[in-house]
């Protein structure tokens, strides 16, 4: 049976370890039949938008991109927090394939349905 889990990448460039641990995490749960989310706050909603995550990469690291690409081909979800990516003028036009702007509705809803979460 599978479960599901919400993982939280707050960072985008300036810590690439963060941003991309996420998504190893997410990764690993999607091929594990887990459903998962990968919600993205703060700086980390850039990582939705087309050519952001290319050249993010942290030394003995997958590329960024090679993970995120890898977690929505197994089914990974990516949802950008659309009160976070009002004021840096993100809309849905400049996503990323796989990735969609949610409301905190959204949020609590799958956490009250019983998504584990965690934080990076």
């Amino acid at each position: 049976m599978a479960s599901k889990i919400l993982i939280n990448a707050t960072c985008g460039k300036e810590d690439p370890e963060r941003a991309t641990l996420a998504f190893i995490v997410g990764n690993v749960a999607v091929t594990a039949d887990q459903e998962a989310v990968v919600l993205l706050t703060i700086e980390g909603v850039c990582i939705a938008t087309e050519g952001y995550a290319d050249d993010i990469a942290k030394p003995g690291f997958p590329p960024l991109r090679e993970v995120l690409t890898s977690f929505v081909a197994n089914g990974g979800e990516i949802w950008a927090c659309g009160t976070c990516t009002k004021p840096r003028g993100i809309t849905e036009n400049d996503l990323i394939d796989g990735a969609k702007i949610v409301t905190a509705t959204n949020v609590v809803e799958y956490l009250a349905a019983g998504a584990a979460s965690l934080s990076y």
